[in-house]
């Protein structure tokens, strides 16, 4: 990880801290480390809406337990386990949940700008996604999260107690949207394909890994660049919907999947 002062927009004395990452494709790649501040920000916006559900789930199942009581008193009992069970997959497993349908981010995650990753740069496995937010049974002792902060200001990288368990990072989205294509502004009709690749399946990652490579592979010998850009696309190629009859150069793919990403504007 590094700080570097002298990144454009940044205001004199301020430091940006960032991680940098060699993928085995040999790119590198560079994240700007989210700071406790965004993250705690993220961790208020989620727990508003915790809170706001577990009082629409208290009040309502506290009506029907109370009403059923009268008729069934074992079936009230049932109904307060049910609910203690509800709660604690609301509180915990609430992010879980949402860091694995969308890509490491959270409600709260994604108003503050922020997105979990691995170490690696990789997207987090569902299990990693799960233990890392078990943590927070530790992580919140003794209240208010501040084993969590304790642990996140006593390392560089800002990680809580469930980060270092699984390998994890919390990254700004800045690090993703800041890579532009410096290799070329606009599509050429040759490259405005007919069909679609499936550049909607990539997670902002994989986005980043083409875009570096678009962007150094003019620097690089044939070799290399020959096979960076097949190491690329053996990754990304079962996410993929490409021609059989192999009409389209490696290259070519990669470069339609660039624009075929920014031209849903879902990746600038």
């Amino acid at each position: 990880m590094s700080s570097d002062p002298n990144i454009p927009g940044t205001p004199l004395g301020a430091l940006v801290d960032k991680l940098t990452i060699e993928t085995p494709e040999q790119t590198s790649l560079d994240f700007a480390i989210a700071g406790i501040g965004s993250r705690f920000l993220a961790i208020a916006y989620d727990t508003l809406i915790q809170i706001l559900v577990g009082l629409v789930a208290g009040f309502g199942g506290g009506f029907a337990i109370s009403a059923i009581s009268a008729y069934s008193p074992k079936a009230s009992l049932w109904g307060f386990a049910i609910l203690i069970l509800f709660f604690f997959l609301l509180y915990f497993g609430y992010y879980a949940f949402f860091e694995i349908i969308w890509n490491g981010q959270t409600p709260g995650k994604r108003k503050a700008g922020i997105r979990v990753i691995k170490d690696s740069g990789r997207p987090l496995t569902p299990g990693e996604s799960i233990g890392r937010n078990l943590m927070r049974i530790v992580d919140w002792l003794p209240s208010l999260y501040a084993v969590g902060l304790l642990c996140a200001i006593l390392n560089r990288e800002n990680k809580r107690l469930g980060d270092l368990l699984v390998g994890s990072l919390v990254v700004r989205e800045t690090s993703l949207s800041d890579l532009k294509p410096t290799w070329q502004t606009t599509p050429s009709v040759s490259q405005a394909l007919s069909f679609p690749l499936g550049a909607d399946r990539l997670t902002p990652e994989e986005f980043a890994l083409v875009d570096s490579f678009l962007n150094r592979r003019s620097a690089l010998e044939i070799d290399v660049r020959f096979r960076m850009a097949d190491e690329i696309l053996r990754r990304l190629k079962p996410k993929l919907t490409l021609p059989s009859d192999g009409s389209l150069s490696m290259e070519k793919i990669l470069e339609s999947l660039a624009y075929e990403r920014r031209a849903t504007g879902r990746y600038s």
